[in-house]
């Protein structure tokens, strides 16, 4: 019998029956280098143990992952992007129960917008410009420089909710029912989860960012003035705070009742498309020199979220509106869907928005 012959022979049986006697790897190369060190050349050996070791690592790696998904209890579960959070499945579950008898008191319609509702574009940037007096030359924007550099040792981003009640359907079905209603304090239900999402989503890049979950809607009225304290005294705290990120949901309903669901499937799941918001300086709109520092950021936050995600966002809305986009250069109001939109679909959103923002932010990145 030939060498190579013995030596396949015996590599076979060392492998069948160390996998049938020994459950670590290490019993098993152990027995394997010394069953082959009987018939195999020291280069072999040598070759043989170095596979072994490859093995072993490539083996840990997938153990580590295997283990990870399979701890049910453990708070370190890997999650796919696309997965519906633990706490939302719950919510659906419930749901189901306890809406099982809701009758259709109107419909809900599900509706993708695309750069054909803007009135301008530059590359896939979309742009529903309603101002009166700014003369913009967006292409020319987009591609102008902005003042910005990120640490990542210390809070750079900051997310708030002015509208912090502002809440979604948890059921995906094509109609909604009056006795439910969206706007809830609890935040697991409201915009609060989906600022939640996009802080788990940034962070996950290695960014610092600060929360906050105060309800500043108590009373409608003075919204704004509420989120205007909270916004100043972080970043008072905080001065490497360049981004606010205020987070809303929208509404949009016809004179017929129907309520709007903006929404696209993005890697084969449905994600509620989000608006961005930034203003101008006219109208009636004062104490907003910078304005125009805000329009580039966002449209570059825009670009950054349609070149990765394509389809997620609806076109920017630039208009005479100020809503404590004053406060920093790089600030913007954020709409992730609207009341039709279900919480799994705008908390998707979120995260996706997320991961957009940081890869922006990485030309910006000092540290």
């Amino acid at each position: 019998m030939k060498i190579k012959t013995l030596f396949s022979l015996i590599l076979s049986v060392v492998i069948v029956f160390s996998s049938i006697f020994f459950s670590s790897q290490e019993s098993i190369g152990n027995l394997a280098l010394f069953c082959v060190g009987l018939a195999a050349p020291e280069s072999a050996s040598r070759m043989i143990s170095q596979e072994l070791k490859n093995i072993e690592t490539e083996t840990a790696t997938t153990v580590t992952v295997s283990s990870a998904n399979s701890q049910t209890t453990s708070t370190a579960k890997v999650e796919k992007l696309t997965d519906i959070p633990d706490d939302i499945l719950k919510l659906i579950e419930k749901a189901k129960i306890n809406s099982a008898k809701d009758k259709k008191d109107g419909t809900i319609v599900e509706s993708t917008y695309t750069n054909e509702t803007a009135n301008a574009v530059a590359e896939n940037v979309g742009i529903k410009n309603t101002t009166k007096t700014a003369k913009v030359d967006f292409l020319k924007t987009l591609n102008e420089e902005i003042d910005l550099k990120i640490d990542k040792s210390k809070p750079a981003v900051l997310i708030v909710h002015t509208h912090t009640t502002e809440g979604y359907e948890i059921l995906d079905r094509n109609f909604y029912a009056e006795n439910y209603v969206s706007r809830t304090s609890d935040t697991s239900r409201n915009v609060a989860r989906v600022g939640l999402a996009i802080k788990e989503a940034i962070e996950s890049e290695g960014y610092q960012v600060i929360h906050d979950t105060t309800e500043h809607d108590t009373k409608y009225n003075g919204s704004y003035d509420r989120s205007e304290k909270t916004i100043k005294k972080y970043l008072e705290k905080y001065p490497n705070i360049k981004i606010v990120l205020d987070v809303h949901r929208d509404a949009v309903q016809t004179d017929d009742g129907t309520k709007i669901k903006p929404v696209n499937k993005i890697n084969g799941k449905k994600a509620a498309q989000i608006m961005l918001i930034t203003g101008c300086q006219e109208q009636g709109i004062e104490n907003y020199p910078d304005w125009y520092e805000n329009l580039k950021f966002t449209m570059k936050v825009q670009k950054a979220c349609e070149d990765r995600f394509p389809g997620l966002m609806r076109p920017v809305l630039f208009s005479a509106r100020k809503y404590n986009m004053n406060l920093t250069t790089c600030s913007i109001l954020v709409e992730i869907g609207t009341d039709a939109n279900t919480l799994d679909e705008a908390v998707y959103s979120g995260k996706l928005f997320g991961l957009s923002l940081c890869d922006m932010l990485e030309k910006y990145t000092t540290k």
